[in-house]
């Protein structure tokens, strides 16, 4: 009888050794859980990089205008943080990352905007997550870079720009330039530019060649400042833009380490390299001003921390602290001669050189993140396996990014120039925008 049964018993034992050696990958993938140190990261992230904007690029821009236009530029960045919460809210998160109708390398629709799935943040409740933080956090984190990108872009047509033109023109930016930028890099798999492989860890792409071509689009179509420049134009208040400068460098720790979205490794490397690209482009723009003029200012080191800034922003991921202190050293001393010389060359009046720092930091730090991901050459990448490969595939996003940007942003433009008008009247912009739009003084000394 047991003769009779030894092959299903044999059939039972081999099933059951199968089902114990099974690999890991055939058993159920455990549903995300919320980790509380990511998430406490995470909310002081985003507060550090909403700082950024108020009061850190108000500082930072107000102290480099004319007295008489300080408040424009902090209002424009007060009323930007209102008006881009709101549409974040209504639609923008919704078309930057839903993944609705998106499939690894499939190019459609949806690999260049998102669907209208999250419209109003459907399905978001305290419960839902994102990794391993709450939905809402990382909402949260990702608005305040769709707020500071049009706030960056300010510095370009400052002291000329109509509020009421600058309050549309920002909307519509937002809505046709950066939010499709920030889906094709960062929605995940089927984004157009991130299936192309281009590295942006926090932003070098999507934010600073993005908002500093527009700069530059904008201060062309808008023209130059009355007196510009025959007339000497000098900072008001350094002071402002030095506190400025440190409120940017202490907020950009939430910028690039807050995008690792966890309390980790690779959020400590991006902060420390954060460091080291700023403090070395701080002494490559100073470096190079002391060569050319016998002197160091305050404002070309607090430039030149910016450009640091900027540049490390795509590799903050990536490069190691030697590739970050190339980076940060290179765009440094690059943009002295993009920020001082190049638009005096060229003519055109960038009022705070936003194409001079953000396009051209950015576009440098794109370009050498992908030579310094490579782990042969002290990254942290090792899908990185040829830096001239990736080096082509940087440059294709830089030049997407721009021509996407660019002639976007001058038909937005055009169209606000059409229907409002873009400038304020001579007689204002003598007078000044704080008197001319808000009728009020940043100083009253009587």
């Amino acid at each position: 009888m047991m003769g009779k049964y030894r092959h299903v018993l044999r059939l039972a034992a081999a099933v059951l050794a199968a089902g114990l050696t099974m690999p890991a990958f055939a058993q159920a993938t455990p549903a995300p859980a919320l980790n509380a140190g990511d998430t406490a990261w995470m909310i002081v992230a985003s507060a550090f990089v909403l700082m950024m904007t108020i009061p850190g690029v108000a500082l930072f821009y107000g102290g480099m205008v004319r007295a008489k236009n300080l408040l424009s530029v902090m209002m424009q960045c007060l009323a930007l943080t209102a008006l881009v919460t709101v549409l974040w809210m209504a639609y923008g998160y919704s078309l930057a990352f839903s993944t609705e109708g998106m499939h690894a390398g499939v190019t459609n629709w949806h690999s260049f905007l998102g669907a209208f799935d999250r419209v109003m943040l459907a399905g978001l409740t305290p419960n839902t997550l994102y990794q391993t933080v709450p939905e809402s956090v990382f909402v949260m984190f990702q608005l305040t870079f769709a707020i500071i990108t049009p706030a960056l872009i300010i510095g370009a047509y400052a002291e000329r720009m109509k509020f009421s033109a600058m309050l549309w023109f920002s909307g519509l930016w937002l809505t046709f330039v950066y939010l499709p930028i920030a889906h094709m890099v960062w929605s995940g798999p089927g984004s157009l530019l991130g299936d192309l492989g281009v590295l942006d860890f926090a932003g070098g792409t999507v934010v600073h060649i993005n908002a500093g071509i527009a700069g530059l689009v904008a201060c062309l179509v808008i023209g130059k400042r009355r007196g510009w420049p025959h007339t000497h134009m000098p900072p008001h208040n350094l002071g402002y833009t030095v506190i400025g400068t440190a409120l940017l460098w202490l907020g950009w720790f939430g910028f690039n380490a807050g995008s690792a979205v966890a309390a980790n490794g690779n959020a400590g490397m991006a902060m420390l390299v954060t460091q080291i690209a700023t403090a070395a482009a701080v002494i490559g723009w100073v470096a190079v001003e002391w060569f050319v003029h016998k002197r160091a200012s305050v404002l070309g080191a607090a430039s030149g921390a910016v450009a640091g800034l900027v540049a490390v922003t795509p590799a903050a991921g990536t490069a190691g602290p030697a590739g970050a202190l190339i980076i940060g050293f290179a765009a440094g001393a690059v943009c002295f001669f993009t920020a001082t010389r190049l638009k005096h060359k060229l003519g055109y009046d960038d009022t705070l050189d936003v194409f001079g720092v953000h396009a051209i930091a950015g576009i440098i730090g794109a370009l050498l993140t992908g030579v310094f991901a490579a782990p042969k050459l002290g990254g942290f990448d090792s899908a990185v396996t040829s830096p001239l490969l990736q080096l082509w595939i940087q440059a294709k996003g830089v030049g997407f990014t721009i021509v996407w940007s660019g002639a976007l942003s001058w038909v937005i433009l055009k169209l606000v120039d059409v229907t409002l008008g873009l400038r304020i009247e001579p007689e204002q912009e003598q007078v000044g925008l704080d008197i001319a739009e808000h009728e009020e003084r940043a100083y009253n000394l009587s």
